[in-house]
This record gives structure tokens, sequence and C-alpha cells, in this order.
């Protein structure tokens, strides 16, 4: 398998789960949109803001922080991390340029239903009754992305958009690769163990460092909305990859992260931090030491709020399963071994409940996520 995306073309959506409504030209909440259950469900900004720890990469305590955040939270906020303010506030700039263009010049660069890339709603949208109150933009293949931006934008008026986001996954990058080493280290997992992990025994460090891993880029827009309390901008979920760096902006608040004894907390922006949560395949990897993070975003009334998520998993044929030095006597291994191929696909079918269906014992697992 050459590209994650091919798996995705296994599992195709509907065309009516992709094409966002013009958000321009509504002024009530439609019906389609108006989730009647979040009632009970809902949050407003709580006195738990902080509870997400704030990590400084720079800090002497950096690799005991991680870990302690990553097996209690699922998520930190990284600071310091050297990508520059500035940067993030153009790209945050391009992306809301986007968002901000007619309708039916982006739904030219339209996702198709069996790819990953382009414009659209989420996913995650066939699950839910209700429509989401999001449209977004995905970049895979930064050759398909000058092809489909080219559309949006004529006359070459792209281009700058495709350059800020070629160096934002440069940059991201970066960071992802040193964020694993200190995940990794905080286990005293070491890359050899995790490379024979995913790439098998007869492998050699030199073949993980050639197989790249495979990332992407997730732009996502939440309009300003007429009736927040009735609304979803994205529902509850856990991301497919091993971590996501997130940026969110800073004009309003959205992201919530569900955390065991506090239920859903808000996540508050911190000028320049990066957002990071843990996703199934780590969860996986680590035999569940590093819990993926369930988190929805809601929306406001007065503001548009924008946030830009990097994906960073492994290379496209590796072997997902726990690492072995992470399972024993105390800790019995809890998730059997797969392609990652194969679990997308069990992620295309069931959603919240595939980490269950990747358990060795799925009634343990329910429970222990329950």
């Amino acid at each position: 398998m050459k590209s994650i995306s091919e798996a995705y073309k296994d599992h195709p959506i509907n065309l009516h789960n992709i094409i966002p409504i013009d958000f321009k030209k509504v002024h009530e909440l439609p019906d389609s949109h108006t989730w009647p259950s979040l009632g009970q469900d809902s949050i407003s900004d709580t006195s738990h803001d902080q509870v997400i720890p704030i990590i400084d990469i720079e800090d002497p305590n950096i690799v005991k922080l991680i870990g302690h955040a990553c097996e209690t939270w699922g998520a930190f906020q990284i600071t310091n991390h050297g990508i520059s303010i500035s940067f993030l506030d153009e790209v945050e700039s391009q992306s809301r340029n986007l968002f901000t263009q007619p309708s039916q010049q982006k739904l030219k660069a339209l996702r198709t239903p069996d790819s990953v890339g382009g414009y659209g709603r989420p996913r995650m949208q066939p699950f839910f009754p209700k429509f989401l109150w999001q449209e977004g933009f995905t970049v895979v293949d930064q050759s398909a992305t000058v092809d489909q931006t080219s559309k949006i934008w004529p006359n070459g008026d792209h281009t700058p958009f495709c350059h800020v986001m070629e160096e934002h996954q440069k940059k991201s990058k970066d960071l992802a690769n040193r964020l694993l080493g200190l995940m990794l280290d905080s286990l005293e997992i070491t890359k050899d163990d995790l490379r024979i992990t995913l790439l098998g025994s007869s492998s050699s460090p030199e073949d993980l460092k050639s197989e790249a891993p495979h990332t992407a880029l997730q732009l996502n827009s939440y309009p300003a909305c007429p009736d927040p309390n009735k609304a979803m901008g994205l529902a509850s979920h856990t991301d497919t990859s091993l971590f996501t760096i997130l940026y969110q902006s800073s004009r309003s608040r959205g992201l919530q992260i569900k955390v065991d004894g506090f239920g859903w907390v808000t996540v508050p922006p911190v000028p320049g931090a990066f957002v990071v949560n843990i996703g199934d395949l780590l969860d996986i990897l680590t035999n569940g030491r590093f819990p993926s993070a369930v988190h929805r975003a809601i929306v406001n009334q007065s503001h548009h709020r924008i946030s830009i998520g990097y994906f960073y998993g492994p290379p496209c044929n590796s072997k997902i399963a726990p690492i072995p030095k992470l399972v024993d006597s105390n800790h019995p291994i809890r998730y059997r071994d797969m392609t990652w191929r194969e679990y997308i696909g069990i992620k295309a079918k069931h959603f919240e409940k595939s980490l269950s269906f990747a358990a060795v014992n799925p009634e343990i697992r329910t429970n222990a996520q329950s």
C-alpha cells in the first residue's frame, strides 16, 4: 500500500454526507443541523480550564511531564516548540481565506466519496443523523492540493496558500518526530522497539528512516452559529493516528476533551501553543498506557473559529500491535495484531467502538472506556 489514502477507497461515503451547506446563506439553525439530544451532554466553559497540562518543551523534566500527561489525560498543550506565532498567524490567515471564499468556489475542490483530500464535511458524518456545523479541507498530497486549490483561486492566487501549508507540514513533522521521541523515552521504549513492532524484526533502522510517516493536515472551519446550544461542530470521537498536533485560533474556544472525573473539559487557546492529543494507533502500540483522547468541538454565536490539525501516523505498511516490552503479567495484552489498513476498515464500520473491536477481549476494553 503506497498511501493510506488507498485504504479509504474501500469505504466510500455518500455524496450528501460530504457537501456542506452554504453557511453564509443560513440565518436560522436548520432542522438538518439541530441536535435535539444535546441538552444533557452540553457544557459551557468550566472552571476546569487548566486541567489539561501546559508543558514547555524545554523544561528539564520534559520526559516525565509528557509521560504523565499522556497516561493521565491523553492530551497536553506544548509551548516553546520553535514555530513562531507570526507563522501560525499566517497559517490561520490562509485557512480563513480559503473558508471565506464563495461556496460555489469551494465546491470545485470537493472531496470525492472514496478519497481523503479536498473540501467537505468530515468522514465521521455518516454516523450521525444530524449534520455537523463544520466544513473542512484536508491536505494529504501536495500536488493534489495545488490542483484543487487552483480551482478555488484562479489566476495563480492559490500559490500563497499552498506554500504556507507545505511549510507548516514540514515544521509540524519535525515537531512530531521530537514529540514521539519524548513519548517513547517516557515509557523507556527505543525507536528500535517501535520499528520492530511496526515493520518487523527483519527491518533495519534505515528502513524506519526510508519509510516516511503518513501525515495529513486538516483545516477546520466552524462558522458563527445562530443557535450554538443545539448544534455540534465535531461530535465526540478519537483520531485514527499516533497523535494529533492541533493549532486552535485564539479568537474563540471550542475544543473539549472528555476527562475521567471531570466530563467534558474546555481546552482554552494558549497563544502560540499546540494541543497534542493521543490517537488510537498509539493507544494500541502502548497497550493502553497512553489512552486515545475522546474530544469534540462546540460552536459559538459570534465568532468564526478556525483550527488546524496535523495527523501524525506511522508508515503506511505498518503492523499495529502492542509493543512487546509494554506487555507483562501486570499489563496483559489488550489489543490484537492488525495492519493499519485493517484498523481503518474497523473505524469505517464501528467508529467510536473501534478500539473495542480491536481488543483481545472487547468486553474488558468496553468496560475500561465507560
